[in-house]
């Protein structure tokens, strides 16, 4: 490596280090160096943002960019290759999971550097040579138990998560300064695998492609979109060959859908709907208010109303704009030693699907590859010899501000049973993401950090409120310790695996006055007892 002003710090695998070319890593300079104070600034006007909010602000769409809203124009034509997205798996960018979720049937595959990857130095750098070998077509495993998984023919295609705007590549130092994960990401892949995969295709029927997590602004999407032609001028890589979609993942992006598509409209390729994140999201924007506080995680469903209310403004938006809508993510996992439990699920996932399909959205997200055939007969049936429903305008739906922020669920309540299950899927999830698993089997559901980020942010918004249990009791401080020393102790205490580290961090989200924006922030430099 001999780029000037980079340093690396941590130790890379040698199969894996080629991914980290003096082109990647000069790309990855200049994209720091350009755009990184800019990003330091973005992240401050979302603290302002909050504070005014938390002054007695309300939301509202922006009145300076009403004319984005009011005036015709639409998203560039979608390639051949991202068309059909009836189907969308996700998963870590990890090689058995590259293999099975490209080989599972699904459309698309969302390979996650983000919410799904523990980002241990050797799983990002080995998720980047995973993703050019996937390319490359020259991905394969062999299991300890000596089964081989290799590509088939026929896959599905690849779409890749960088990390959030909020994130730090700690293991890469741009003239001394720790580089912004999210830059980082993208100039290593779009230097590597990206640009592979139009070299394979010969044009840009198979691009670089990507989701963007957790923007908060249009503003956020401009910066993405301005490194996005930065990155593909420095490659000879023809402007707009690039395709984004982005995650509405915050109730502050859910305001700016119009503006975000605008802001990216010559690579902008959908909106997807982020639940899970929206539903912390909104926790943590609203978190001083007390009628604004959410019932156990189990009765915040995609049916209640200020979910379906931001939902149906995404297909409404994203069809006027000529832009793909996906829909949410099934996040169950199959039990085979239980098939009763699978047979109940997997109704729960048609309905979620029949929901969405019946909206108008063009696709759909799950996290299992057993559940993909489930998703697209529901699809398909939709959807008769169209390959999406960008036809159908939803000029219906009409939806206001005040339902945008209606947290209101008939029958919403707290219970002993919601606290410990948050209590129990914080632990297990931290404890995962601690020894390197960012995608969790937990209760037959993959959890991923922002379901974690729902329960931790649900136990803080529950005592800061002093809500009182559906048994009487107060919650408090002293509640959530002993609810805690009670799950670590049904876990096998503090010496097993990092179940010590993750009670000790959880206590610390939970219980702290002020509330931490995100959980990966304190538990990244935790990451160091992990190769």
């Amino acid at each position: 490596m001999a780029v000037d002003g980079v340093e690396i710090t941590g130790r890379v695998a040698p199969d894996d280090g080629h991914v980290l070319s003096d082109e990647a890593l000069g790309l990855v300079a200049e994209l720091q160096r350009t755009f990184g104070s800019r990003r330091v600034d973005l992240l401050a006007r979302r603290q302002d943002r909050r504070a005014r909010l938390a002054d007695g602000g309300a939301l509202d769409w922006l009145p300076e960019t009403a004319d984005v809203r009011v005036t015709d124009w639409r998203v560039a034509a979608t390639p051949a290759d991202l068309r059909d997205r009836r189907v969308e798996i996700t998963g870590p960018a990890e090689r058995k999971m590259l293999i099975n979720a490209l080989n599972s049937g699904a459309r698309v595959f969302m390979a996650d550097l983000e919410d799904a990857l523990s980002p241990t130095w050797s799983n990002v750098v080995g998720g980047h040579a995973d993703l050019l070998r996937a390319v490359r077509r020259e991905l394969d495993f062999t299991s300890p138990e000596g089964k081989r998984y290799a590509l088939q023919a026929e896959t599905g295609t690849l779409v890749v998560r960088p990390r959030g705007w909020h994130l730090v590549e700690r293991h890469v130092l741009v003239d001394g300064e720790p580089v912004s994960a999210s830059l980082f990401d993208l100039g290593v892949h779009l230097a590597t695998a990206g640009r592979a995969a139009l070299e394979r295709s010969g044009g840009p029927a198979l691009g670089p492609y990507y989701y963007l997590p957790k923007l908060e602004s249009h503003l956020e999407a401009r910066l993405w979109n301005d490194a996005f032609v930065l990155g593909q001028e420095r490659l000879g890589i023809p402007v707009g060959t690039v395709r984004a979609t982005v995650l509405i993942e915050t109730i502050w992006a859910a305001f700016e859908m119009d503006e975000i598509l605008h802001e990216l409209r010559a690579h902008a390729s959908g909106l997807n709907a982020g639940r899970w994140d929206y539903i912390f999201s909104v926790i943590k924007a609203f978190r001083e208010r007390p009628d604004m506080v959410l019932p156990d995680r189990s009765q915040v469903t995609m049916a209640v109303p200020f979910m379906r209310a931001y939902t149906q403004l995404l297909v409404r938006t994203c069809h006027r704009r000529g832009a793909h809508a996906i829909g949410g993510m099934s996040a169950f996992i199959p039990n085979r030693r239980q098939p009763e439990v699978t047979e109940r699920a997997l109704a729960k996932v048609r309905e979620d699907k029949e929901r969405e399909a019946g909206d108008g959205f063009d696709g759909t997200w799950v996290a299992h590859p057993d559940l993909v055939p489930v998703a697209r007969e529901v699809f398909d049936r939709a959807f008769g010899d169209r390959v999406d429903q960008k036809d159908r305008l939803r000029e219906d739906v009409e939806v206001t501000a005040d339902q945008l922020v209606d947290v209101g669920i008939e029958g919403g309540r707290v219970t002993a049973d919601g606290l410990r299950a948050n209590v129990d899927v914080g632990l297990r999830y931290l404890d995962a993401w601690l020894r390197g698993n960012g995608a969790a089997a937990i209760h037959d559901l993959m959890e991923d950090v922002a379901t974690a980020e729902i329960s931790r942010s649900q136990l803080w918004q529950w005592r800061h409120h002093a809500v009182t249990l559906d048994d009487g009791r107060t919650i408090d401080g002293p509640l959530l310790r002993d609810a805690i020393a009670d799950g670590l102790a049904a876990l096998g205490g503090p010496s097993t695996d990092r179940f010590g580290d993750a009670a000790r961090l959880l206590e610390g989200l939970v219980l702290d006055d002020d509330f931490t924006d995100f959980l990966t922030l304190p538990a990244y430099p935790l990451l160091d007892a992990v190769p």
